[in-house]
């Protein structure tokens, strides 16, 4: 309780209290049952009273069931108890397993009643004294039954369990009366409580896969220790002790895994079998097809659309190409129709210039005047453009005929001018063509400052001829070729080669015959005996020359194929082989034959040693 602020004391609101909830609880419990009781029996008797009084009535429930007396009860052996079947010893038969302990502390206490030997004896039966009696298979049934244990070692090994796994010829038929029946029979060793059960042909694929997982991963609490050969309690030592419990668990695990094979057996065959699991597979099979069937449309459908896509596209590129053709062909027959008519406006205007001309006599007063003015006038024709020509025509029909010839006159020094103009031009052209072709050979065109001599243009010329364009680092190969077979001792580079190639091709017709004539003169002063050919002597058509047509001798290109031929069809291991190979070479003989192979040999090895050298060089 707050006290009362003094005077002068300050007062602080920390917070704002909560306001009131009201909550519906709902009484639940032991302790309100037993409240209950007591209110509807209008008693006031205690809950332990009561708990008591519920153990009694269930006491009495145990009791209100049948004992069923095994018959065989008297002539068991109490040294093979363990072979014995307790539950029937105790009259449990029926119940087995699912008897509680009361209801097995029950049986007990009505067999002893009439089965003690003392109750036996008194009335007059004859017992047999020791552990002989048959008494003692109920003493070991109860001490087996009433110890959770020693119950559960002997549930694993109970004699009337069906451990057969169904075929797959019975469950096909009528699967889930047979199946159904054998999985709630092994259920009982489920270590789990809540088993799920095997279902009907409606189940979903849910309740389905939940059960066959639960089954093949299978937990059960079965054991066989009850089948255990040896006791280790008989053991004399703790080594025989040991001894015996490792053989026992060795026995143990084997039947444990015997065990498990048989559920993972019956639940493979539960599987294999299972229609709805046939059901599943082909709903998902058709779920697939129709799946991939749909990829598929889409993709077929895409594929379409691209294609006609692809389609428009072509044809609006066909179209504006017909467009732009259709363009063109009409830009050039309408070029072509200007063109007819300006060369018709042209060819109108030179006759009706010479027509005048010729009436005026063009302007001369004797013949050999006018064969000159003649000319002169067929010159203008050719040069004049077609404005020129119609304004000299229009002069010279407006005009006298002085008027007239002044005007003719005077367009000629104009033309004759223009000519002049041309020729001076393009004699300054060669000129200085062929100055800086002497500038290249005489100082710049490489090999230590000297140029160019009659035998190293020939040789050129030969090297070009003997390694054509494609020619793999042609001018570097032609260069080392020059600086093989040269004798000015000259050592030329790839790039004075192309220089001088370049300059031979500038060169005047003139001169190139020249150098092609004194390279043949050179050939045939070297070769008196050997006929010329177009590949040793010949100049390069690059260079536009004569070659050897003049020598009846030299090889023609059909006798050279016919040669190259022979020398294939006739090999090393052929007998009388050049005799063979001249008889198919019109007009040659045996020596021409291996004469010009000899050319062709020494020629090939020179064009090999370049390139090699040339690649070595690359390399390095």
């Amino acid at each position: 309780m707050l006290l009362e602020a003094r005077e002068g004391d300050e007062t602080f609101v920390f917070t704002a209290a909560a306001a009131s909830v009201q909550v519906q609880v709902e009484p639940v419990g032991r302790w309100f049952e037993a409240f209950v009781r007591r209110r509807n029996r209008s008693t006031s008797t205690s809950f332990q009273e009561l708990e008591e009084e519920q153990e009694s009535s269930e006491e009495e429930e145990d009791e209100e069931f049948q004992l069923e007396e095994y018959p065989m009860l008297r002539t068991l052996d109490p040294k093979d108890w363990k072979n014995q079947d307790h539950y029937a010893v105790l009259g449990l038969t029926n119940m087995r397993y699912k008897a509680t302990q009361k209801q097995i502390k029950a049986a007990h206490k009505l067999i002893v009643l009439k089965h003690h030997p003392d109750k036996r004896k008194a009335a007059g039966e004859q017992i047999v004294e020791g552990d002989n009696d048959y008494f003692t298979c109920i003493t070991k049934a109860i001490e087996i039954l009433s110890d959770p244990v020693k119950r559960r070692a002997f549930d694993s090994v109970d004699p009337t369990f069906d451990n057969t796994v169904p075929s797959k010829g019975e469950g096909k038929e009528n699967f889930f009366d047979v199946f159904t029946a054998v999985f709630d029979r092994n259920a009982r060793w489920s270590s789990k409580k809540h088993v799920p059960k095997l279902g009907t042909m409606e189940s979903s694929f849910e309740e389905v896969d939940n059960f066959y997982s639960f089954w093949y991963n299978f937990d059960s609490w079965r054991e066989f220790s009850y089948l255990d050969e040896e006791e280790k309690e008989k053991a004399e030592c703790r080594d025989e002790r040991r001894w015996i419990e490792k053989q026992n668990r060795a026995s143990r695990a084997q039947r444990k895994k015997e065990e498990m094979n048989r559920i993972r057996t019956l639940v493979d065959m539960a599987y294999s079998i299972d229609p709805r699991i046939k059901k599943f597979k082909d709903d998902e099979k058709a779920r697939k097809e129709s799946e991939k069937k749909a990829k598929a449309d889409a993709k077929k459908r895409e594929q379409e659309e691209r294609e006609r896509a692809r389609q428009a596209e072509l044809e609006a590129a066909r179209l504006v190409k017909e467009k732009e053709e259709e363009e063109a062909k009409q830009a050039a027959q309408l070029a072509k129709k200007e063109k007819e008519i300006q060369k018709k406006a042209i060819k109108k205007e030179r006759q009706k210039l010479r027509t005048t001309c010729k009436n005026w006599n063009y302007f001369a007063d004797d013949e050999s005047d006018s064969v000159k003015m003649m000319e002169e006038v067929e010159k203008l024709c050719d040069r004049l453009e077609l404005a020129s020509l119609q304004s000299l025509n229009e002069i010279l029909a407006a005009g006298s005929k002085d008027d007239s010839k002044t005007a003719v006159e005077k367009q000629v020094q104009e033309v004759n001018a223009q000519l002049q103009r041309e020729r001076d031009a393009e004699v300054q052209a060669r000129q200085t063509s062929r100055s800086a072709d002497q500038a290249s050979g005489g100082g710049g065109g490489g090999g230590g400052g000297k140029g160019w001599n009659e035998e190293d243009l020939q040789l050129l010329i030969k090297a070009v001829n003997l390694f054509p364009a494609g020619t793999n680092a042609r001018w570097e190969v032609i260069a080392n070729y020059m600086n093989l077979h040269s004798t000015s001792g000259m050592k030329r580079t790839a790039k004075d080669v192309i220089n001088k190639a370049k300059n031979l091709q500038r060169l005047d017709p003139g001169q190139k015959d020249e150098i092609n004539r004194k390279a043949f003169e050179k050939f045939k002063k070297e070769h008196t005996s050997v006929a010329p050919t177009i590949d040793n002597a010949a100049p390069s058509e690059r260079f536009d020359a004569a070659g050897s047509d003049g020598n009846a001798a030299s090889w023609t290109t059909e006798e050279q194929k016919l040669l190259e031929q022979a020398l294939k069809t006739y090999p090393v291991s052929t007998a009388e082989r050049w005799e063979k190979i001249a008889a198919a070479v019109p007009g040659r003989t045996k020596k021409d034959c291996m004469k010009r192979y000899k050319e062709l040999v020494e020629m090939v090895k020179a064009k090999k040693a370049a390139q090699e050298q040339v690649a070595t060089k690359s390399k390095k």
